[in-house]
């Protein structure tokens, strides 16, 4: 297996973004300046090339920017905005879609980022009182400015990827060339309408959570205590420990044994091989889960292991 991560086009864009990504949530929340550090400049040894992040993820904007440097360039900076930031800039009346919120949340996120262009802005999550149109025209302005280089979305459905990609092609605007939404081998709704919205339309998936709140992780064992300082402890989350779901967990790991894999592999290289998946979107708070998780990426299943995964996880493509 290679120690690097693939590099593929993100949909059909011209955007090429390592298989793994660096979801940079945990910096500025769970990490401080120091801790992420580490993190960051093991992402850049191990080739990880797309780190994303989001305005509303605490300081996670301004430790990129820091630590980054003068290697910016080496790497495809996205970001997010339409989140609720209790105020940062000021009153947005719900509509964060909208021409005005938009000038705003890009300045603010370049100063944070310390860097005079983003490679991919994305709206984080649908806008109900803005017109896409709105959204896509504004975006379109930062596009042709030369401060944004692409543009995505974030927790869309499949008929708002849809009706995003033709707006933007009958009204001669900028499409959406990603979707980053929720998806793992054991959350697969993103299948039945997401995935052939994406594939229709040349739009990249990037998954988030793909380790599914931890429950890929490995970690888990039933009838075992749930260890400390992880994801569903924190989050007091334990009750999603069914016996249904150690039932699929320990067929998952029997499958993992049998291939000579970890249940890393199978979250995240046999996410990275369905439909429409362009990078798959990982957090890591540390040298060694960076590593683990680039390794995992390299995992190429066959096509008769991924029939065996929809045996043990159905799969909800129509």
């Amino acid at each position: 297996m290679s120690e690097s991560p693939q590099t593929r086009r993100l949909g059909t864009s011209g955007l090429a973004v390592s298989a793994v990504g660096l979801g940079c949530n945990n910096f500025g929340m769970r990490l401080g300046l120091d801790e992420s550090r580490p993190v960051i400049e093991a992402a850049l040894e191990a080739g990880i090339t797309l780190f994303d992040t989001s305005d509303s993820y605490a300081d996670s904007e301004e430790i990129l920017g820091e630590v980054l440097g003068s290697r910016r360039d080496d790497v495809v900076l996205a970001t997010k905005f339409g989140s609720h930031l209790k105020g940062a800039l000021g009153p947005d009346r719900g509509a964060r879609g909208g021409r005005r919120y938009i000038r705003r949340a890009v300045e603010r996120s370049l100063q944070r980022l310390r860097t005079d262009h983003i490679d991919l802005y994305q709206l984080h999550r649908p806008d109900p009182l803005t017109p896409i149109e709105e959204t896509l025209a504004a975006l379109g302005e930062l596009v042709d400015e030369g401060k944004v280089r692409y543009i995505g979305s974030s927790n869309f459905t499949g008929w708002q990827v849809a009706d995003a990609d033709w707006t933007a092609r009958t009204s001669r605007l900028p499409r959406f060339i990603s979707a980053q939404n929720e998806y793992s081998l054991l959350e697969r709704d993103a299948e039945a309408e997401l995935v052939p919205a994406c594939e229709r339309f040349g739009v990249g998936l990037l998954p988030y959570f793909p380790l599914a709140s931890g429950l890929l992780s490995g970690k888990y064992r039933r009838g075992a205590d749930v260890p400390e300082n992880t994801r569903l402890a924190a989050w007091n989350m334990t009750g999603a420990l069914t016996d249904e779901r150690f039932d699929v967990l320990e067929k998952l790991q029997a499958f993992a044994d049998e291939r000579s894999v970890t249940m890393l592999h199978l979250a995240i290289g046999g996410l990275a091989a369905q439909p429409a998946v362009s990078s798959v979107i990982a957090g890591a708070t540390s040298v060694d889960q960076i590593r683990a998780n680039v390794a995992a990426g390299t995992w190429q299943p066959t096509p008769d292991d991924l029939a065996a995964l929809d045996e043990i996880v159905p799969s909800r493509r129509p």
